[in-house]
This record gives structure tokens, C-alpha cells and sequence, in this order.
């Protein structure tokens, strides 16, 4: 496949504050990466570097083979970007900045424009000084879903949105992905991440502690099991691959190594199995597996 971004040991430094100390992932031509950490992880320190907005001390970075410092005007003409605080001038119109960036960027479909303005409820007509913080958010979101790129990275980019145009955002990137997009997606709602993403990558204190897909990261973990038998389901406590075991009358629930289910249904079945459920775990397990204490 085809590597849209590519980052090999990107570091930082800060003063003596080291934000980035050894970043290394890529996203694949078609592919959206989910990118997710909690705030001063690295995450955006990440994308502005990304961006060639800061110059980054120490590794490679590159977007479309292209140096991302060296190359960014010619890089910048096939992305979109949405931060996660879309600043706007105060005294233009919704509308007349969409258009802005729209033609900063050398164009733009206007029939989807406007599609984007209904679907997304923003009064375009309004002055954005009079905008709330999610209504600046619909602003960035319309302007960069409506240019053609062959990137679109997003930083946080439902911060301030209701949970009903949070869905309409998923929905417009899900259609962007169909069409075979890169998409870098940098999010704190895990479900949005779970949703959308093909790839995860976990970040840090500035290193990237996890990457793969969902049902990859899965293997590393374990999954919930509720079980109960006809025979007596305490003789399950002691086998391999079960931890914290719990019974309440003849059914028991534990959690349990990915890969010892198939040797621990065996084991069940000897008892005569009533009910067994397995459930894997979700992306938010996952990421507070690295961040719980």
C-alpha cells in the first residue's frame, strides 16, 4: 500500500520539556488512523509538526514522500485540516468564510457546501463573532469537507459539538472514506475512534506505546466472560488463563487471555455448558490499560 504519512522517531523538545521523543507510525492510502491519548500526550504537538507549523528536532516526517518542513506549500494544496478550536474572524459571516477557505484552498464544490450547512444546522448568514464554540467547529468542518483532498486530519474536531452532529460528522467521514481517503483522526470520544478508525494508534507521554487494528490490539488484552454450568462452575477458578473469578450461585464471571478461550470453553464443556458470553474489549479498555496509574 501506498504511504500517504510516514513518521520514523519524531521528536521535540520544548525548552527541557521533551514532548515528542520517538513518534513513529504511518497511514496508508485509503486507510483512517485513529490517534488517541489524553491532553499532553503529544497528540497535537504531533500534527503541528506534521503540519511544518513547528519544526521538529530530531527524525523523519513526511506527507505524499514529501518533506512536511521542506514541502509544505505543495503538501498543503491536497489536505484538509480541522483543529480542535477553529479561531475565526469575528466580523465576516459563517458563510463568507467557509468561502474563504474554500478558495484559500483553490476551489471547492459549492453544491456540497450548502448540503454540509443543512446537514450541519450552522446559520451561515450569522457573524462569527456571535458564533458558540461548536458553531465555529461546524465552520472548520464544512470548509474542509468540502474541498477535494487526498488527507483530511482532524484534531479533536467534534470538541464543543452536540452528540447528534457529533453522528453527522461520523457519517461525513465514513462517506470520505468510502471514496478513498486518508483520514489522520485525532480524538478523546473512543467510541468515535472505534467507529471510524481501521487502524489505532496509542500515545504516550511523546512515544507511541500501542499501534495496530482493533481486533490486533485485542490479542494484547482480555475478554469478559459470564459462564454457568451444569456441574459445579467453581472448578473453572483455577484454570489457565482466567483472572479475577467470581460466582454467584452456579454462574461465574471472570476475565479471561485471549488466547486460552478456546482451551477454557473446552474445560467448561466438561461441566456442561448452560451459558457462555464473551465479550472483547472495547477500545476505552485498551487505552486505560496504558494510562490506569
Amino acid at each position: 500500500m501506498t504511504k500517504i504519512v510516514k513518521l520514523q522517531g519524531l521528536q521535540k523538545k520544548f525548552g527541557k520539556f521533551q514532548a515528542l521523543s520517538d513518534v513513529t507510525f504511518t497511514v496508508e492510502a485509503g486507510e483512517v488512523v485513529g490517534f488517541i491519548g489524553p491532553n499532553g500526550a503529544g497528540k497535537s504537538t504531533t500534527i503541528r509538526a506534521l503540519l511544518g507549523i513547528i519544526k521538529r528536532d530530531a527524525g523523519q516526517a513526511e506527507i505524499f514522500g514529501k518533506d512536511v518542513w521542506k514541502e509544505s506549500l505543495e503538501i498543503h494544496k491536497r489536505i484538509s485540516y480541522v483543529p480542535g478550536d477553529v479561531a475565526l474572524w469575528g466580523s465576516l459571516t459563517g458563510g463568507e468564510i467557509i468561502d474563504l477557505f474554500m478558495k484559500l484552498h483553490g476551489g471547492g464544490d459549492k453544491q456540497k457546501r450548502d448540503y454540509l450547512i443543512k446537514r450541519f444546522e450552522l446559520d451561515p448568514k450569522k457573524k462569527a463573532k456571535g458564533y458558540s464554540k461548536g458553531n465555529r467547529q461546524k465552520v472548520g468542518l464544512i470548509a474542509a469537507l468540502s474541498v477535494e483532498s487526498d488527507l483530511y486530519i482532524f484534531d479533536e474536531p467534534t470538541s464543543g459539538l452536540d452528540p447528534l452532529m457529533e453522528a453527522v460528522f461520523q457519517e461525513e467521514v465514513e462517506k470520505i472514506k468510502e471514496a478513498g481517503k486518508s483520514i489522520l483522526l485525532s480524538s478523546h470520544i473512543l467510541s468515535e475512534v472505534e467507529r471510524l478508525a481501521d487502524r489505532v494508534v496509542i500515545i504516550r507521554q511523546g512515544e507511541i506505546v500501542e499501534s495496530g487494528t482493533l481486533d490486533e490490539l485485542r490479542h494484547l488484552t482480555r475478554s469478559a466472560v459470564t459462564l454457568s454450568t451444569e456441574g459445579d462452575v467453581s472448578q473453572m477458578e483455577f484454570v489457565e488463563g482466567i483472572h479475577d473469578f467470581t460466582q454467584k450461585d452456579n454462574e461465574a464471571t471472570f476475565s479471561a487471555d485471549n488466547k486460552y478461550i478456546n482451551a477454557i470453553l473446552t474445560e467448561a464443556t466438561k461441566l456442561g455448558v448452560k451459558k457462555f458470553e464473551a465479550v472483547p474489549p472495547t477500545l476505552e479498555d485498551l487505552f486505560m490499560r496504558h494510562y490506569e496509574g
